[in-house]
């Protein structure tokens, strides 16, 4: 479990043994856990800004046609196709906490660009795509540290509190960020009120930073070799059936909500003439779903069953999609908020009980290479959302295309529905079984499992 010799004293950051009894407040005594989370809080608030600028920027203040917005919306997720199966091996040999610091810096630096490059009046739809791809690839090396270092941090038997508490945050800045977004894209213009986020990210690494527990630099192997490494990745996931469900799952489900992101501001911005505050106004409404979610993940899953709940959430979830190609200036904007609710209550009870369990099941020699084959897999199919939406809205127009996702959205479910887990009550490993998975990939596990990603 642990990078620290057997016979190190545990410090204060350290996870505690399953065996010790708990503190009152969980997590909110672990001082380690408590300054990532604050960390990546303050930056899921700045990230929220930015998702709901970088679009605007390009429909407003650069006049992007839809195939542009497109083609952005796909470099944004490009890197998790490119480099999300290297990536694992090579964050396995790092420290994962200097990753992220890192990563956080280099995703500073990039944002900040696009503020100083409109102050000189040399900002263009070029450089747009380069910070999204600078960010993109950054993001790739911080989210495989991020989901590997948890189980460093907090122990595996508190990783569904910390995924919960996490998702919470994640979802509460999904409420508040995009209407502060609003304002701030209002009172500054879009490309000033990037600036926030890249300032939040400055904090979360120093954040990070602060972590007081130093974990020694993973040991360098005299045989290593990246292809095999990475094949070990691979094989682990795809190995398992109920994995492989999972990623299909999860995958189908990103390919068509990028296709929905790609021309969802010009429906709003450009079709329906609707202010940034406005749409920030919805998109934090919306959110208040995830925030429900992730409050009752945990007792939804242990009503109805871990697997059931899976394939329940998205199959309940998805659907609302439809909402969406029907929107006008009307109250059918109200159903469109309720919709997104809705949306985005089972997506973040769907990603609270698999990526707990994928953490759980993996052996920890293997966990950046699982976190980054998975990422490769589900969210590897966004890029090609993103330009497909793209390419269909320029061809056929934004309703249209909003329509074909919605369609093939509602059919993510299946792999999973179609898969064992249909019927799985209790999935999640106990800590010691997980720790006794076979490090050989391509061996039956002897652990119901199931993962997926974010």
């Amino acid at each position: 479990m642990s990078d620290l010799p057997a016979d190190h004293a545990p410090g204060p950051d350290l996870p505690r043994r399953p065996d010790l009894p708990r503190r009152p407040g969980g997590l909110w005594h672990h001082p380690g856990f408590r300054r990532l989370w604050i960390g990546e809080t303050v930056s899921q608030f700045g990230t929220m800004v930015s998702q709901l600028a970088l679009p605007l920027i390009a429909v407003l203040a650069l006049h992007a046609s839809a195939f542009q917005v497109g083609v952005l919306t796909a470099l944004e997720t490009l890197a998790f196709a490119v480099v999300g199966l290297p990536a694992g091996a090579w964050v396995e040999r790092m420290r994962f906490r200097s990753v992220l610091i890192v990563n956080d810096l280099v995703r500073a630096a990039a944002l900040g660009w696009i503020p100083l490059a409109q102050l000189t009046g040399l900002l263009t739809i070029a450089q747009l795509y380069a910070v999204a791809l600078v960010t993109g690839v950054s993001t790739v090396f911080f989210d495989v540290a991020y989901q590997s270092y948890l189980p460093q941090l907090v122990g595996r038997e508190q990783l569904v509190e910390g995924n919960a508490k996490l998702q919470a945050s994640e979802s509460v800045s999904q409420i508040a960020g995009p209407g502060l977004g609003g304002l701030l894209i209002q009172a500054l213009t879009a490309p000033y009120a990037v600036l926030v986020d890249a300032l939040s990210f400055l904090w979360s690494a120093g954040c990070v930073s602060a972590i007081r527990v130093r974990r020694p630099r993973p040991e360098r192997a005299a045989d290593r070799n990246l292809r095999r490494e990475i094949g070990e990745g691979l094989r682990f996931v795809l190995g398992n059936p109920m994995l492989r469900a999972i990623a299909m799952c999860t995958g189908t489900f990103n390919l068509f909500s990028s296709m929905v992101l790609a021309v969802l501001y010009l429906l709003l911005a450009r079709d329906l003439h609707l202010s940034a505050g406005v749409i920030g106004l919805i998109t934090s409404t919306s959110a208040v779903g995830g925030l429900v979610g992730a409050l009752t993940a945990s007792r939804f899953a242990a009503r109805v069953g871990q697997g059931p709940a899976i394939w329940i959430s998205v199959a309940v979830g998805a659907p609302c999609w439809f909402v969406t190609p029907f929107v006008h200036r009307d109250w059918t904007l109200g159903l469109l908020v309720v919709s997104q609710i809705a949306l985005s209550m089972s997506a973040v009870v769907y990603n609270i009980t698999q990526v707990s369990f994928r953490q759980g099941l993996c052996p920890p020699g293997l966990l950046g290479r699982m976190n980054a084959t998975m990422r490769f897999l589900v969210w590897g199919t966004m890029p090609f959302g993103g330009f497909l939406g793209g390419v269909l809205g320029s061809a056929f127009g934004v309703r249209p295309t909003l329509l074909i996702a919605a369609i093939g959205g509602t059919l993510a479910f299946l792999p999973v529905y179609l898969s064992p887990l249909r019927g799985m009550r209790q999935l999640l490993p106990d800590p010691v079984v997980a720790e006794s998975v076979p490090d050989e990939p391509g061996e039956p596990t002897g652990v119901s499992g199931r993962a997926g990603v974010q």
